[in-house]
């Protein structure tokens, strides 16, 4: 386990390397903040948001949680959507969970872990709406299925927020795209649940645009 001091080298060796091999790099980053990209994943420490993507740093916005929830009372969450959308006008939202995740297994525990049960309730509610799709399956694939079903269900609570809706009805474009990620090969698979306008979005969460937006 490296104590803090070899962080810090560690640190140091990173920058110095990024200068040798680009002596403009962070000069660059000084000046601007320009992703097309939001990333909101899950915090497990095994899935890097930008080396995943190959993205050096500036090139991804990156928001993570226990479990890559996108939940319409988390204003942490809430505040770097709207940030990247209103500010920054990224083109792409990718929601990524992972395969082996620990808050969905928590989830579907019946034991309690603490706290942290009240923030993956959600999880519990996809699994009762889709256990007469998932019983069948042996456990191993309704572990991989519910990570699956995880991210599909946070695209479409992201896209029934007004954040989203409005940069739609300004004609932003902007889209939401769900993706799952394998520790086991280091790859990420697009799960086609992609939402780019209120086409796909049920009229119960639609919002009408703000008035005083003059939309």
């Amino acid at each position: 386990m490296p104590k803090i001091r070899e962080l810090l080298a560690n640190n140091v060796q990173w920058a110095t390397n990024k200068k040798a091999q680009d002596p403009k790099f962070f000069e660059r980053l000084v000046n601007q903040q320009n992703p097309e990209y939001l990333w909101i994943g899950c915090a497990d420490s095994r899935v890097p948001a930008n080396e995943i993507v190959g993205m050096d740093p500036g090139e991804l916005f990156v928001h993570r949680n226990v479990a890559n929830q996108v939940i319409q009372t988390d204003f942490n969450c809430l505040a770097v959507v709207e940030y990247a959308v209103t500010q920054l006008r990224v083109k792409h939202i990718l929601i990524v969970g992972h395969y082996g995740c620990g808050g969905v297994a928590a989830a579907l525990e019946s034991c309690r872990h603490g706290i942290v049960d009240h923030w993956l309730h959600p999880i519990k509610d996809i699994y009762r709406a889709h256990e007469s799709d998932i019983a069948n399956l042996p456990m191993s694939a309704q572990f991989d299925r519910m990570c699956e079903l995880n991210v599909i269900e946070q695209v479409y609570n992201l896209s029934h927020n007004y954040i989203i809706q409005e940069a739609w009805a300004k004609g932003q474009k902007l889209a939401i795209h769900g993706w799952i990620y394998s520790i086991k090969d280091g790859i990420a698979h697009d799960l086609q649940v992609t939402i780019d306008g209120m086409d796909s979005i049920a009229p119960i969460y639609q919002f009408e645009p703000d008035a005083e937006s003059g939309d």
